[in-house]
C-alpha cells in the first residue's frame, strides 16, 4: 500500500503517503461545489504530471551529467464538462541558463515526453507542453 486517504467532510480529504507520512489536502474546487482552498484531485493529475515530467527529465540529466536544478514548470488545467474530466493539461517548463547543447537539449526534450504518468493519461487528454531553454 502506498497511501491512506480519508474523506474529512466538506468535500476534503486528507491523503497520507505511508512511507514518509507527508501529507496532502484536497478540496473540491469552487466550480464544483467546494471551497478550493487546496489542490482539487483534478490539480493533483495535472500537477502529478509535471512533476513526473521534470523527475524523468531529473533521471536523464543525471545519467548524462547535466545539471537541471533549478528547472520549474507552470501547469494549467482545463476541464471539459461533458463529461466532467480533464481535457488538457498545460506544462510550461523553465529551464535554467547552463548553456545546454543542442544533444543534450533533445535527450531532455524526448525524456520529458515519456513519463509514466503521461503515458497514463487518458488517450483524449490533451498534453501541451513547452519547454523554455
Amino acid at each position: 500500500m502506498i497511501s491512506k486517504v480519508v474523506y474529512k467532510g466538506k468535500l476534503r480529504t486528507e491523503a497520507t503517503h505511508l512511507k514518509s507520512g507527508n501529507v496532502i489536502i484536497t478540496d473540491a474546487p469552487v466550480d464544483n461545489h467546494g471551497n478550493g482552498e487546496a489542490f482539487s484531485p483534478t490539480d493533483l493529475a495535472s500537477t502529478a504530471l509535471a512533476s513526473c515530467i521534470l523527475t524523468i527529465m531529473g533521471i536523464t540529466a543525471n545519467t548524462h551529467g547535466i545539471d537541471i536544478e533549478g528547472a520549474s514548470a507552470d501547469v494549467n488545467k482545463i476541464m471539459d464538462s461533458n463529461p466532467r474530466r480533464i481535457k488538457t493539461i498545460e506544462v510550461v517548463i523553465q529551464m535554467p541558463d547552463k548553456g545546454y547543447t543542442h544533444k543534450e537539449k533533445k535527450m531532455l526534450e524526448a525524456a520529458a515526453h515519456h513519463c509514466p504518468v503521461g503515458m497514463s493519461l487518458h488517450p483524449d487528454t490533451e498534453e501541451l507542453l513547452t519547454i523554455n531553454w
